[in-house]
């Protein structure tokens, strides 16, 4: 077969650390997902005005159906199988043996010890088909490394420390007091799960009724709780816990997908084209430093959460909690993705006081004892949007312009050692971490969606003029997450502040509705 264009952003080498251990089965049957080019681009700018159908999204920006049928034609040509098309999210899988697929497009493959796993990686560019070229920007499943982590900060047992329930949150950040009723919260999750028992137990405790919630099984992936409270079902029941207890009268629906690039974005894909649960919002609090990405992946999952802003849907995404290297060990700043998407709301952490139900201390979460701290800082991957265009970085001794897209926009309580009480596989505890902050925030655009009766979807031209010209987030002027320090304004350690919920509903509302 002739494969002579090198996709550009595919180069991965193998994971650091990892132990070759041989080369996986040439005629093991596997799926890779092909996304393709928008068949009309989409403006980068302020979207609230050119919100879509999900009819509309897929006719102007799905995939050209010359495209469509280029990859058929291709399939049937080297006897591939279509597993699935999904025009709207430009999205077609196909199947066949792995010798043959990795030929077609020039995939170096190695089975590859990783800690305590085996799995599938490759190094190198891939190639493009000739009859392809052009017309297919990102080539996903080959490769079966995790390109996630958790972001939930579990108390340690010894420390001193203040908890919150959702609902003692939601007061304190004066949200609206409806309830979400009408929304559906989609939060993305890459493996773990959640115990039922638990949830009903959790709701009667904080003095609410059941909140719904449904699982959804993205390309087989289930809910399965493994039991352990330090497993990734303290994200799964954090993130619903957070969510349910802050809207309970929206559905929680919790899409369930592998921990690949190519079941990330399937899990997104899957949660913004859901025309069944109709999600308002999504929140993500899974994701790895953008230096540990390929490209190619960055761009696939940013088109996914344009077309989420073209629909009118948000896009909550938690900001990491390894400071300003984001947890890398190269001296260097990072910033964490999906979070430094410029289409998603990235929320960064804080240490939060109280009493007697006010708010009496907020300072940038930087705990160097337990070893957590807000992600936050300039993305290397994607430039400066257009509702950065007037920020300033700040920096020692004043500030300088950004280079980049600005991590995080907001922020909320996230230091476990002020953190959510949750009950989690039959035990009661404290988690903090971004990964709290994000649902905290999808809840309360979900009360907003029901106050003002249409999605707010994405506004952040309005965070970064209206909302900010009148106050209505908690400016957080104290702290640092390392290399940034918290100022007046947006900072990189938690964006333009935690929020005032009834005065951004107050301020929004005559804007969007």
């Amino acid at each position: 077969m002739s494969s002579n264009l090198t996709l550009c952003g595919t180069h991965r080498d193998h994971p650091v650390g990892s132990e070759r251990v041989g080369l996986p089965a040439p005629d093991e049957i596997i799926k890779i997902t092909l996304i393709l080019r928008r068949r009309i681009a989409a403006s980068d700018q302020h979207p609230i005005a050119n919100r879509l159908s999900h009819q509309s999204l897929a006719e102007v920006h799905g995939a050209d159906p010359d495209d469509l049928q280029a990859i058929e034609e291709f399939a049937a040509e080297n006897r591939f199988t279509i597993a699935h098309i999904n025009p709207a999210a430009r999205s077609v899988t196909i199947s066949g043996p792995l010798s043959a697929l990795a030929d077609a497009f020039g995939a170096k493959l190695e089975l590859r010890r990783l800690g305590n796993r085996i799995v599938r990686t490759r190094e190198g560019d891939l190639q493009l088909p000739e009859c392809l070229t052009d017309r297919v920007v990102a080539v996903l499943g080959f490769d079966q490394r995790p390109v996630a982590r958790t972001y939930h900060a579990v108390k340690p047992e010894a420390s001193q420390s203040t908890s919150y329930t959702p609902r003692q949150i939601a007061e304190l950040y004066n949200f609206p007091t409806n309830t979400g009723q009408g929304q559906t919260i989609a939060l993305i999750e890459l493996g773990g799960g959640f115990q039922s028992a638990d949830l009903k137990k959790y709701w009667k405790q904080i003095g609410i009724g059941n909140v719904a919630v449904t699982a959804v099984s993205v390309d087989g992936a289930q809910n399965s709780p493994s039991g352990d409270p330090n497993s990734a079902d303290g994200e799964v029941v954090l993130d619903i816990e957070v969510a349910g207890g802050v809207a309970p009268g929206a559905k929680i629906a919790v899409y369930f997908a592998t921990n690949t690039d190519q079941g990330f974005l399937d899990a997104i894909n899957a949660a913004v084209h859901d025309q069944v649960r109709k999600p308002s919002v999504l929140s993500i609090s899974w994701g790895g430093p953008e230096s540990q990405w390929a490209p190619q992946a960055m761009n696939a999952f940013n088109a996914a959460f344009h077309d989420a802003a073209l629909l009118g849907i948000s896009v909550c995404c938690a900001a990491g909690d390894g400071g300003s290297s984001d947890g890398v060990s190269d001296g260097a700043d990072h910033v964490d993705f999906p979070g430094s998407s410029p289409w998603v709301l990235s929320c960064g952490g804080t240490n939060l006081i109280s009493a007697n139900g006010k708010i009496t201390s907020e300072t940038v979460w930087n705990d160097v004892t337990d070893g957590g701290a807000t992600g936050g800082g300039v993305s290397s991957h994607f430039s400066r949007p257009w509702y950065q265009a007037f920020t300033s970085l700040p920096i020692a001794g004043g500030k300088t312009a950004l280079t980049g897209r600005g991590v995080p926009d907001v922020a909320g309580v996230a230091d476990p050692n002020t953190g959510y009480s949750i009950l989690l596989d039959g035990s009661e505890g404290v988690i903090g971490g971004t990964s709290a902050v994000a649902p905290l925030w999808a809840g309360l655009i979900a009360l907003m969606n029901q106050e003002i009766g249409k999605n707010v979807g994405f506004f952040h031209w309005d965070l970064y003029s209206t909302l900010k010209e009148h106050k209505a987030l908690n400016d957080i002027t104290s702290g640092d997450n390392g290399t940034y320090a918290a100022a007046k304004g947006w900072d990189a350690c938690t964006g333009q502040g935690s929020p005032n919920g009834q005065a951004i509903l107050a301020l929004l509302k005559p804007l969007i509705a």
